[in-house]
Parts: C-alpha cells; sequence; structure tokens
C-alpha cells in the first residue's frame, strides 16, 4: 500500500511539474491556456510539490499573490496532514 501511494505522490508531483512548463510554453505563445483550477487542483491532489516547483523553475504565476501564497499553503497543508497520519499510524 505504501508503494501505491508513493507512486501516486510522484505521478502527482511529475504531472505538476510538467502543466506549469506547458502552460507557460502556451503563454509564451498566446494559445489556449490550461485552467488555474486545474494548477491548484493537480496541486491540491497530491502535486504540490510539482506545482511548486514548476512555478519557479519555468518562471511562472510567480506575480499572482494567490499562486505564491496558495501553492506553498497546500503543501504546508500536505505536510500536517502526512505528520498527522504518522502520529495515528
Amino acid at each position: 500500500m505504501l508503494y501505491v501511494i508513493l507512486c501516486y505522490i510522484l505521478i502527482m508531483n511529475l504531472t505538476g511539474i510538467l502543466i506549469m512548463g506547458i502552460d507557460k510554453s502556451k503563454a509564451r505563445r498566446g494559445a489556449w491556456r490550461i485552467p488555474e483550477k486545474l494548477l491548484f487542483g493537480v496541486s491540491f491532489f497530491g502535486g504540490s510539490v510539482g506545482t511548486w516547483a514548476g512555478m519557479y523553475l519555468f518562471r511562472h504565476k510567480t506575480r499572482h499573490w494567490y499562486f505564491v501564497i496558495g501553492m506553498p499553503l497546500i503543501l504546508v497543508i500536505h505536510i500536517c496532514l502526512v505528520l498527522y497520519l504518522l502520529k495515528i499510524l
């Protein structure tokens, strides 16, 4: 079970980095963009490290306060949740 959870987290974080890079590329070309709800959704459902890293790796969405505050906040919530679950188990 732990292996499945770790694989899920890895896939979500890779997806987070990938979609931030794709959205930045689309922004440069003026093409259709990835909705911000999807960016936050990937972060919320386990890809917070990847989306946060993608923000700064690609310098994307770093001027939007709700991304600068929201992505690290989701990461902190995930860390607290993991620590809480480890304490219970």
